[in-house]
């Protein structure tokens, strides 16, 4: 299994507490890693590759998307990988950064009537890939992650979250 070093903050109160967090991304993220190395052969460094995840705010994620993306609005969740990574070829030793907003994330577990944590589970999956180069701006590329996605929620006991929807793009 590949070897990962996450490092958790969290910067507004509202979220659960960092030991929460931090044992809920162990098993997320590293049986998403697992699911990349095994089933899309995708390689890892030989040491434990790094990885922050930022629990935050809309207000917080808005001035983010707006500086980097060009989009003055808050969203659900940012990846920024620390290399630039092409699916399937080897990450640098830092993986990136996942940056998630709790207002937001709130209003879609109700509107797509999940729970918090699955909806949680969903984004640190989705930001996870997106540092190693899957992406969504193409319906071909929003197919394939999706599809990634969906089979590494199914291994965490999870429904397909884009069951019925066209792909995002």
């Amino acid at each position: 299994m590949p070897e990962l070093d996450i490092q958790i903050s969290v910067e507004d109160e509202r979220w659960p507490d960092e030991d929460t967090l931090a044992t809920m991304a162990e098993r997320v993220i590293h049986a998403a890693a697992e699911y990349l190395a095994v089933h899309e052969k995708q390689p890892f460094q030989s040491h434990p590759a790094e990885l922050s995840l930022v629990f935050t705010d809309d207000a917080a994620i808005r001035e983010i998307n707006a500086e980097w993306r060009d989009q003055d609005k808050p969203t659900n969740v940012l990846s920024f990988p620390a290399f630039p990574v092409t699916p399937g070829k080897m990450p640098g030793p830092m993986l990136g950064d996942i940056v998630i907003a709790r207002e937001t994330l709130e209003r879609e577990a109700v509107d797509l009537e999940k729970s918090f944590d699955d909806h949680l589970t969903h984004l640190m999956v989705h930001g996870f890939l997106h540092l190693f180069g899957y992406d969504h701006m193409e319906v071909d590329e929003a197919e394939k992650m999706e599809a990634l996605e969906t089979r590494i929620l199914a291994t965490l006991g999870l429904s397909d979250p884009y069951a019925g929807q066209d792909p995002l793009v």
